[in-house]
């Protein structure tokens, strides 16, 4: 196929795929995160608590770093990209912490 490279892997598609898993797990993860910060307190109060917002804001700042670190982030990363990333990741957290809020279930430490 044209868009293979010599391994029989397209590296550009494969670091897209990454990136967006990467993502959404971090989404996921600020979603558990928040519903551990907001532990304990009526659903529609937790909805609109500050401290669940800032997990997710933390996960999707620290994400550049790590790709940085893995060695995903390369010298073409812009703005366009950190825009996915944030999308990517706040989708992923409003899903799956509204699930968590819906449904009633806490998790705490």
């Amino acid at each position: 196929m044209s868009t293979e490279t010599e391994s029989g892997i397209d590296r550009a598609h494969l670091r897209g795929v990454t990136v967006t898993a990467i993502a959404a797990l971090f989404g996921v993860a600020a979603a558990v995160g928040s519903s551990v910060m907001t532990a304990g307190a009526d659903p529609t109060v937790a909805a609109n608590s500050q401290r669940a917002l800032e997990v997710v804001l933390l996960a999707i700042l620290v994400q550049p770093l790590l790709l940085k670190v893995v060695g995903l982030l390369k010298d073409d990363f812009g703005v366009k990209d950190f825009l996915f990333i944030a999308f990517m990741t706040f989708s992923m957290w409003f899903v799956s912490w509204g699930v968590l809020l819906s449904t009633g279930a806490e998790i705490a430490f």
